[in-house]
């Protein structure tokens, strides 16, 4: 699986997988499958300030191990912050690290772990990361309850495990909420500010990032909304097509160049269209397309 830029600044997948190879299908809890499938570290910057350090491989771009979510790196120049963290399963956070200094950063220099939600994909390997690292971690109000207890019936662990998106016996390790945010809250990188929006839907407590850096505007929807106007919604506790309308319907309403969203393709430009594209079918009492 190869990255490309495309002409329209979108980073895509040249080998989208295979519908056989559904998360289900993969148990996509098992560190070693697909590690033939990494991509060129040369896609990995993204700009001067933002980099793809994590993902894996079925969802990403093989950067690390399945089933991390995108993981970014934000440099805000005398420290560094990771938006989420993916599991930290099997070798994965040593890769992760790898690729980080195969860039020429300096890992020690991390300073930040901002956590969009608590899905084990995104937040899974928050207490190993900060095991390695002094972190100040960040979680929504909302969620860092369940972050703190590692409550796998309030992330749907429980039933993701029951449907084979990972190992049964996977057990999601507690970890530390530092800071809990909330609507209009900031977090400073260095000399960068990360704004937070709550935007829940996909699930309960999660948030995204509106990043004014040097070169762009950067939009870190996590899994609020994807390239192509698309959504995931699933049949989970605390997942709502009303609340996710809501959201879509916020970060429509921002301004920003790069939609960097927690999985599949990125855009980097023109990002807002396909976060207008999703706002447009719920106006008209639809539901966008889901991305899986």
């Amino acid at each position: 699986m190869v990255p490309s830029l495309s002409n329209n600044g979108v980073l895509l997948l040249l080998s989208p997988v295979d519908k056989a190879e559904s998360p289900a299908m993969l148990k996509l809890c098992q560190p070693e499958a697909h590690r033939d499938r990494i991509h060129r570290r040369d896609a990995m910057r993204l700009t001067p300030e933002v980099y793809l350090v994590g993902g894996g491989p079925t969802f990403a771009f093989g950067l690390s191990n399945d089933p991390d979510c995108h993981v970014y790196l934000v440099d805000g120049g005398d420290e560094l912050a990771l938006i989420d963290c993916g599991m930290a399963d099997g070798d994965s956070l040593d890769r992760i690290m790898e690729n980080i200094r195969q860039e020429g950063l300096d890992p020690s220099r991390l300073r930040h772990l901002l956590l969009t939600h608590y899905h084990i994909d995104h937040a899974g390997g928050a207490a190993a990361f900060q095991e390695r690292f002094d972190l100040i971690t960040y979680a929504a109000w909302d969620a860092a309850e369940a972050l703190r207890a590692g409550d796998e019936v309030a992330t749907s662990l429980d039933v993701a495990k029951r449907a084979g998106f990972y190992r049964a016996d996977y057990r999601f390790r507690p970890c530390r909420v530092d800071r809990e945010l909330r609507e209009g809250d900031r977090v400073c990188v260095g000399a960068l500010e990360l704004e937070v929006y709550e935007t829940p839907g996909h699930c309960d407590g999660h948030l995204s990032f509106l990043l004014r850096g040097r070169a762009l505007t950067y939009l870190f929807a996590a899994d609020a909304v994807f390239h192509g106007g698309r959504v995931v919604l699933q049949n989970i506790h605390d997942c709502s097509v009303t609340k996710s309308a809501e959201s879509v319907a916020k970060l429509a309403g921002l301004e920003f160049d790069a939609l960097l969203p927690g999985h599949v393709a990125i855009a980097l430009r023109d990002g807002r269209k396909h976060v207008e594209m999703a706002h447009d079918t719920f106006q008209h009492l639809f539901v966008p397309r889901s991305f899986m």
